[in-house]
C-alpha cells in the first residue's frame, strides 16, 4: 500500500509540473470528509467509521485537456483503500470530442435509479447510501461525441468488462441466498476474459431543443450482476438435495431505450425507459436444470419536478415488467416503485432540509432518508441524517435491521 501511495504521489507531482506549461492555470479541487454512522437498533454499534480524501486535478492546453481524480479512504479496522475514480484525456477536434481513459459515463433522466444509465457499473458495498458519483465506478473506455447544432451522437467502447462491486462477506449489506444444504461456489466462469469479442459498446443520440431534451440509446453489454446457475444432486433415498453447486456467470444483454425532459411552465416532466433482452431470472421449474430462465423485460419511469415557495418537489413512478412471465419464477411479473424528494433551503441557502424516499409498492417496503446540511463556513459543511428502512421483505425491507443515524463533516476546496 505504501508503494501505491508513493506512485500516486509521484503521478500527481508530475501532472502539477506539466500544468506549469499550460496556458490556463491548473485547477486543483477535492474534499476531506469524516463519515460516522451508528445503527439504531437494540444493540447500537458503528455502521461506518470512514475518513476520505478525494483529490482532482484538471488542466487544459489548447485543444487538449486532462482530468485525474483519485481517492484515499481510511477505516479503523482495515487497510487504506486507494484508487482512481477518473483519469482521462480529452481531445477537442472541431465537431468531435474524444475522451480516452478511466471515466464515469452518466446517462438518463432518472433520479436515484439506473434505467438507461447503464454504462458505468456500480459500487454496491454500501447499498444505495453513498452519493451517486461514488456509486458509479470509473471504466476504461473510449468515448467519441459528434456535435451538429442541437444534435449530438455519443459512442462509447468499453474494451474490458467491470462488474458490480458487491458487499464483502460479513457486511450488513450482504444478502446470502438460502439453500437446504450449504452450497459449493464454483467461480471458474465468473470472469470475462479481456478480448475484442468481449467488449461492450454503447451509443446515444441526443436532441436539445427549447421544447424538450430527448435521448435515444442502445447498448450491447454484459449484465453487471452475475446470474447464479444452480446444479443439484438428489439423494435417491430421501429425495432431498445431497449437494448444491452455484456457478456465478455474467451474460450478454441487449438494451434499447429513450429518455426525455420537458419543461411545462413551472413543472418539469421527465421520462426514462428501456427494453432489455437476455436477462436471467431464478425459477423453481423442475424442468430447468440450472434454475434460470432467460427473459426480456421493460423498465421505465415517469417523473416530475415542481418548485413552490422555494421548495423543490420531485416524484417518480418506476415500473419493471417481465415479458412472457411464468408463475414459477421468483420475481414478480410487475414490480412497482416510487421515489419522493422534498428539498428546501434557508438562511441564504446555507441551510438545507431534505427528505428522499424510495417506496416499494409491491412489498410495501421503503427507504426513507431525511437529512440536514449546513454550510457553516467557506468550504465546510455539516450533514446530519438518517437511513430508515421499513418493511419485512423486498429490496428495502430486507435491511430493516440496518436503520442508522449518521454525521458527515466535509471540507471542500
Amino acid at each position: 500500500m505504501n508503494l501505491k501511495i508513493a506512485c500516486y504521489g509521484v503521478l500527481m507531482a508530475v501532472l502539477w509540473c506539466l500544468n506549469l506549461q499550460a496556458k490556463d492555470s491548473p485547477v486543483l479541487s477535492g474534499y476531506l470528509r469524516n463519515y460516522t454512522a451508528v445503527l439504531a437498533n437494540d444493540d447500537p454499534e458503528f455502521a461506518m467509521l470512514q475518513n476520505t480524501a478525494n483529490l482532482s486535478l484538471d488542466y487544459r492546453i489548447d485543444k487538449t485537456a486532462f482530468r485525474l481524480s483519485s481517492w484515499i479512504t481510511h477505516y479503523p479496522s482495515k487497510e487504506l483503500e486507494l484508487g482512481l475514480r477518473e483519469a482521462y484525456l480529452d481531445l477537442y477536434l472541431g465537431a468531435f470530442d474524444i475522451r480516452i481513459g478511466k471515466q464515469q459515463v452518466i446517462w438518463g433522466k432518472g433520479e436515484g435509479v439506473f434505467i438507461t444509465d447503464i454504462v458505468s457499473p456500480k459500487d454496491m458495498r454500501e447499498f444505495l447510501l453513498p452519493d451517486f458519483d461514488e456509486i458509479r465506478t470509473g471504466i476504461n473506455a473510449l468515448k467519441t461525441t459528434y456535435y451538429r447544432g442541437n444534435h449530438n451522437i455519443e459512442v462509447v467502447l468499453v474494451p474490458q468488462f467491470i462488474p458490480t462491486i458487491m458487499p464483502e462477506k460479513g457486511s450488513i449489506w450482504r444478502v446470502e441466498p438460502e439453500f437446504p444444504v450449504p452450497p459449493l461456489i464454483d467461480s471458474s466462469r465468473v470472469a470475462i476474459p479481456f478480448a475484442v469479442k468481449n467488449s461492450e459498446v454503447f451509443a446515444k443520440y441526443s436532441l436539445m431543443s427549447p421544447i424538450a431534451d430527448i435521448d435515444i440509446m442502445g447498448g450491447y453489454l454484459w449484465d453487471d450482476d452475475p446470474a447464479m446457475h444452480v446444479r443439484r444432486t438428489i439423494d435417491l433415498q430421501t429425495r432431498q438435495p445431497a449437494s448444491i453447486t452455484v456457478t456465478p456467470r455474467h451474460h450478454r444483454l441487449s438494451v434499447v431505450g429513450a429518455a426525455f425532459s420537458m419543461p411545462l411552465g413551472d413543472f418539469v416532466i421527465r421520462g426514462d425507459g428501456a427494453w432489455y433482452a437476455g436477462k436471467r431470472y431464478a425459477t423453481v421449474d423442475p424442468r430447468v436444470t440450472d434454475g434460470l430462465v432467460e427473459k426480456q423485460y421493460v423498465n421505465y419511469l415517469l417523473g416530475g419536478d415542481y418548485t413552490v415557495w422555494e421548495t423543490r418537489l420531485s416524484a417518480q413512478f418506476i415500473q419493471r415488467i417481465i415479458l412472457d412471465h411464468c408463475s414459477l419464477m421468483a420475481e414478480d411479473k410487475v414490480d412497482n416503485m416510487a421515489t419522493l424528494l422534498i428539498n428546501r433551503k434557508f438562511l441564504r441557502e446555507t441551510l438545507t432540509l431534505e427528505l428522499f424516499s424510495y417506496i416499494g409498492l409491491n412489498e410495501r417496503d421503503a427507504l426513507v432518508r431525511p437529512r440536514i446540511m449546513y454550510d457553516f463556513a467557506d468550504g465546510f459543511q455539516l450533514q446530519l441524517g438518517a437511513n430508515i428502512f421499513a418493511g419485512d421483505e423486498g429490496r428495502f425491507g430486507q435491511f430493516d435491521n440496518n436503520d442508522m443515524a449518521y454525521l458527515k463533516i466535509k471540507f471542500s476546496f
